[in-house]
């Protein structure tokens, strides 16, 4: 429990950085609102549709086959629906067999597939 919770603080921080350093806005809780285009936007309420139905996995492959593209949008909607999926319970991740680590996983490989590798370790090590 402790773990999970400690786990969840660093990927929010994680994610308050990246959005900080892409949006430019200090905010605990982003949302697609930050999103300028929307296309983006409508991508990401896919997103969010594909992990309220437990389709999380479904949703991940989407966001690492574009980050593949390496896009400053792409990393945009990637740090959005991380931290989207970070905001779920323990009970909703663990009974769509999901995890925090995995969480903390996608966030790192996204981070290094788009230059940020030492943004990542330094807060999720």
């Amino acid at each position: 429990m402790f773990e999970q919770d400690y786990i969840m603080r660093l990927i929010k921080e994680m994610v308050r950085a990246l959005v900080k350093l892409l949006f430019g806005i200090d905010t605990q809780t982003p949302t697609a609102e930050l999103l300028q285009d929307a296309e983006q936007k409508q991508t990401m309420e896919e997103l969010y549709d594909l992990v309220d139905a437990g389709e999380i996995c479904e949703a991940e492959n989407r966001v690492i086959e574009w980050a593949e593209n390496s896009k400053r949008s792409d990393l945009e909607i990637s740090v959005l629906f991380y931290s989207y999926l970070n905001e779920k319970s323990d009970a909703f991740l663990v009974e769509h067999q999901y995890s925090r680590e995995e969480i903390m996983e996608g966030l790192k490989d996204i981070a290094s597939r788009h230059g940020l590798e030492g943004m990542a370790n330094l807060f999720l090590q």
